[in-house]
Formats: structure tokens, C-alpha cells, sequence
């Protein structure tokens, strides 16, 4: 692993191009180049904003790529630093989301969203995923070095948690705070502890969290699309969204629908992109790009458990589930395995926050990979 004392950029030439990981990089920018040309076919039709969302997009992916790169050369001491900046700066504009007087709330239902200059509209709970994770993975870190006992960790790890979280459910986000839930148990598992933690853990959710989110947290367009999901037909209105997806993915067929006559599906540059995927390139493209996130989620998780660092380990785990929380709901909410829920598709879904995050977690990724790669 590269030391501190090597300067802010760790590689450079050849050596540096050693050191890549292919086989993170290439389904990244494979999964990215399908996203971008779905996303022409279906802004290009009938969207007002077209072609500015396009270009919108097209700019964060280029800036997502640069942020991915700087990162990735960084000496991976660094990263703990990072993620203390992330942190810090998500917590500051969570804190302004409230009070910055700019709301999406009667378009998305949720106080989200900053207005920010040249960048526009930016989502500080995006950027706290990365910030908490990297934070978590450190402290983890700490407490398997016997630096903190675990009493002392838990309650640091707490005290981290608790402003953003809040702040995200007061949103109200709930999807998001799913998201970072799902990572940290899945940090939690990587870092070993015990079995029937988890399962008292489990117990907890299912007896206790669950009835009071369902009793005093989710409103009632949120509950019935989880009822519509267990009860297929039982309400057509909730049900919408889902068929209009089912119908879009069904007129695919194997290489796409050529006919030109596409189905109406709200949000499908976003929350419904797998439907377009499969309308524009049918079975063998929604295929492709199942195998892609596939094998990107394998990759990460080997690159996991072959980093000598504990801190790398738990960061690219946590970035994992995150990865994979995004691509299961996503799909799975498209085909009516899931519930609905805002969660976009990685390197797909149109959305610049959403595009440049994700692509500064892989950048950290790359960048513990290459750090594996160059001892």
C-alpha cells in the first residue's frame, strides 16, 4: 500500500495503469454508456426540458468520472480524511434543506433538495450515504483494534448516525434511511458480530419498528402501494405506476420495441428506467445490464476480502449493499417484486446528484482496489 509521505498522488504513467482494476472499471462504464443512450430515447420523447436534462446529465457523468479519478489517485491514507470532508458537508447542507426556503415537496413529496449555483438542484442525503460509510468503516476499524471498546464505538457510531438520519426522516426520505440502514447492517456483519444479534436485531424490526413506521411514519399513498404490492388488483389507482412498467418491460420482447408505439410510464427516466431498458433493448438488454451490476457487486466484495486494511474492507462492503440496495429495489420495483420507492438505478437513472455520488463511491473503491493491486 502506497504511504503518506508518497505525496497526494499515489501513481502516475504505467504504473498507474497497472494498478486499475478492469474489472471494476469496464462494467461501471458499460452499465454508464447504456444509461446514457436510454436516457436520449426516452427524454427526447415529449420531455419539455430535452435536450438540457440530457446535457445536464451528461455533465455530471463527465464530472463524476473526474471526481472517480481524482479519488482513485489518491494515497488511500487519504481517504479517511475524505470521508470526514463528506461527512461534515453533507451534515452542513442537510442542515439547509430546511431553511433554504426552495422545496420540491409538491413535486416529489419531500423537502430534499438544495438549489445550488451552476450545480442546480443537489441532494445532501445522497452525498451523506458516502460520508456515513466512510466514517462507520473507520470506527469499525477502531473497535476491532481495541481503540474503542465496543460500548465506546456503538456510541460514537450513534452520535454520527443520529444528526443525519434525523434530519433525512424529517425530510420525509424514508427510502434513503432504508439505504443507510441496509449498509451499516451490512457493515456491521463484515466487522463479525454475532449471529443472535442479528436475529434479536431482526426480531426488534419486525415486532417493534415496523408497526410504529406503518402506525405514524408512512403516509397513506406510501402504505397503499405497499398494500397494492401484497395485494395485486386490490386498488388500480396504486397500481398505476406498476402496470404501466409491467406493460413497458412485456413490449420489449427479446431486442426491444420497434414498433414506436411506447408505453406511458410515469417517471421512466428515473424511478422506472429498467422498464425503458427493456422497451428500448429488450430482454437481452435488461440481461446485460443484471449481469453487469452482478459482477460489479461479485468484484467489490473480492476486492473486500483480499484488502489487507480492515478500514478499505469495511468501506467497499458498505458500498456495496449500498450499490446493491440501489439495484435490487430498483429492478425489483419495476417488475412488482418490490415496493415502490424514489431509489434511481446506479450509473442509469437520470439524476446529476445521483450520477456524481455514485461515481465518487466507485472512485473510492478503485482506489483501495489499486492500493491491493500495487503491494
Amino acid at each position: 500500500m502506497g504511504n503518506a509521505g508518497s505525496g497526494v498522488v499515489r501513481l502516475r504513467g504505467k504504473d498507474g495503469l497497472k494498478a486499475v482494476d478492469y474489472y471494476l472499471v469496464v462494467p461501471i462504464l458499460a452499465m454508464t454508456i447504456i444509461g446514457l443512450f436510454v436516457l436520449q430515447k426516452v427524454l427526447s420523447k415529449g420531455y419539455a426540458a430535452y435536450p438540457g436534462n440530457y446535457y445536464r446529465q451528461i455533465a455530471a457523468t463527465v464530472g463524476g468520472i473526474l471526481g472517480a479519478l481524482i479519488l482513485s489517485l489518491l494515497d488511500s491514507h487519504f481517504m479517511k480524511i475524505v470521508g470526514r470532508i463528506i461527512y461534515i458537508v453533507s451534515l452542513l447542507l442537510l442542515i439547509l434543506v430546511p431553511i433554504d426556503g426552495y422545496s420540491l415537496v409538491a413535486t416529489w413529496g419531500a423537502d430534499s433538495w438544495l438549489k445550488l449555483p451552476v450545480i442546480g438542484n443537489f441532494q445532501p442525503s445522497e452525498l451523506a450515504k458516502l460520508g456515513l460509510i466512510m466514517v462507520a468503516a473507520d470506527i469499525f476499524e477502531r473497535m476491532g483494534n481495541k481503540e474503542y471498546t465496543i460500548l465506546k464505538g456503538f456510541g460514537v457510531m450513534a452520535a454520527f448516525y443520529a444528526p443525519p438520519m434525523l434530519l433525512i426522516l424529517l425530510q420525509p426520505d424514508f427510502g434513503t434511511a432504508m439505504v443507510i440502514a441496509f449498509t451499516f447492517v451490512c457493515m456491521l456483519f463484515a466487522w463479525g458480530v454475532r449471529y443472535r444479534y442479528f436475529l434479536l436485531a431482526f426480531s426488534f424490526f419486525v415486532v417493534v419498528v415496523i408497526p410504529a413506521v406503518w402506525t405514524f411514519y408512512l403516509k397513506p399513498y406510501q402504505k397503499d402501494r405497499i398494500l397494492s404490492l401484497a395485494f395485486q388488483g386490490s386498488d388500480p389507482r396504486s397500481e398505476y405506476n406498476l402496470m404501466q412498467s409491467k406493460a413497458a418491460i412485456a413490449s420489449g420482447g427479446l431486442t426491444g420495441n420497434h414498433t414506436g408505439i411506447l408505453t406511458t410510464v410515469p417517471v421512466k427516466e428515473s424511478d422506472f428506467i429498467f422498464a425503458a431498458i427493456s422497451e428500448h433493448m429488450g430482454f437481452i438488454g435488461t440481461t446485460v445490464v443484471i449481469i453487469l451490476a452482478f459482477f460489479f457487486l461479485c468484484r467489490c466484495l473480492y476486492v473486500a476480502a483480499k484488502t489487507p486494511s480492515k478500514t478499505a474492507a469495511y468501506t467497499i462492503t458498505g458500498f456495496t449493499g449500498y450499490f446493491a440496495f440501489h439495484f435490487i429495489e430498483n429492478m425489483g420495483m419495476a417488475v412488482g417484486l418490490l415496493p415502490i420507492t424514489g431509489i434511481p438505478l446506479p450509473f442509469i437513472s437520470l439524476g446529476g446528484t445521483s450520477m456524481l455520488i455514485n461515481f465518487l463511491a466507485f472512485g473510492v473503491i478503485l482506489n483501495y482496489s489499486m492500493s491491493r493491486n500495487i503491494t
